[in-house]
């Protein structure tokens, strides 16, 4: 009994000894990269192995890190979207091949013929050959996109689906509205707004999803900044809304811990939900992306990765799964800029090495 107590207390501090150590590592590399806020979490399918925020949530503040700071996740909403899209097959209210005209016929008359045959799987996959489109596009404008946000989202597609493809031939098409147009696709076969869709899924894990800027709600919050280190005022975006669910979830990152436990899960045949030959669909059903998850083999260990960036315009997060060593790494923070990006991946490339990814 006493032995089995000393070792517990020995792994403990053994553990605590280093967390600390990757603290300082990580510190040095958010001072040095100009990073205000970087926010990181180690885990297992299972456990939390390392957690920690760090810095400030505004520049030049006393507004200290704390875990239960909000980030933008950007892009990485894309990992939700199709984790619901997949709920929804399952349950047989939609197919992966549906066509998005098969739900909003009344679209098709004045839409760009090359997009009729697009499909929820097409747009899932960056497969449908669309345009890119982001926040700083300058049309369409505000006074052209009416309504509720349910409704600014079918108007803008109404409007994308008017414009050109792209012709050329592609593997894959970045596409932010392809995520829109499988967002119409998913409310319309639910019934339930997008917001709904993803506060029900909340709900069933325990996660505090919510959607646009942290600081709008609470300036308390991490306020994102842009490469000259300006933060970024509370404001409502209408585009942010438009994006919804491309791009605009907002979390703290025990919460995201918890969506990553899952996916982990998922991948090792754990899910009480979906199979895991599901979650091998959705992350690696496809070469370089698939059901919202790029994947790539890992230079250094080889070890096969599952993994996406969100890049939102003042945030810059990344998650890393890989399911062979059962373990996934998350880091946020809250600035975008090239010198941001290099310092988060230099964090990426130390704590891989350290848990042996």
């Amino acid at each position: 009994m006493k032995k089995n107590l000393l070792f517990l207390i020995l792994f403990v501090l053994s553990n605590f000894c280093f967390a600390q150590k990757n603290n300082r590592f990580i510190d040095s590399i958010r001072v040095k990269y100009r990073i205000p806020e970087v926010s990181y979490a180690v885990v297992s399918s299972d456990s939390i192995l390392e957690i920690a925020a760090l810095g400030n949530k505004r520049i030049n503040t006393n507004l200290k890190a704390d875990l239960s700071d909000r980030f933008r996740l950007g892009s990485i909403t894309k990992t939700v979207t199709s984790y619901i899209a997949a709920i929804l097959v399952k349950e047989g209210k939609i197919k992966w091949d549906t066509k998005f005209f098969d739900l909003y016929p009344e679209l098709k008359p004045n839409s760009n013929p090359l997009t009729y045959n697009f499909t929820l799987k097409d747009f899932l996959t960056f497969r449908a050959n669309l345009g890119v489109w982001s926040y700083g596009n300058e049309t369409p404008t505000q006074k052209e996109i009416k309504g509720n946000d349910q409704q600014q989202r079918y108007e803008f597609i109404k409007w994308f689906f008017k414009q050109n493809t792209v012709l050329e031939k592609q593997d894959i098409y970045w596409s932010n509205p392809s995520y829109v147009a499988a967002g119409l696709m998913l409310e319309k076969t639910s019934g339930k707004s997008y917001e709904t869709l993803v506060k029900e899924l909340g709900s069933d894990l325990k996660i505090d999803f919510d959607f646009g800027q942290p600081n709008l709600k609470d300036q308390n919050q991490p306020w994102g900044h842009d490469e000259n280190l300006k933060p970024e005022k509370p404001a409502l975006n209408y585009k942010l809304n438009w994006l919804s669910s491309a791009g605009n979830i907002n979390v703290n990152l025990p919460d995201y811990c918890k969506f990553t436990q899952m996916q982990l899960q998922g991948l090792l045949g754990k899910s009480k939900v979906l199979t895991a030959e599901d979650f091998n669909l959705m992350h690696y059903g496809l070469p370089e992306f698939s059901f919202g998850w790029n994947s790539e083999i890992n230079e250094k260990s080889h070890l096969r990765y599952s993994f996406h960036n969100g890049s939102p315009g003042t945030f810059l997060t990344k998650v890393y799964i890989c399911e062979s060593i059962d373990k996934a790494f998350i880091i946020f923070s809250n600035v975008q800029s090239e010198e941001t990006d290099k310092g988060l991946m230099l964090i990426l490339d130390e704590l891989q090495r350290k848990y042996g990814g």
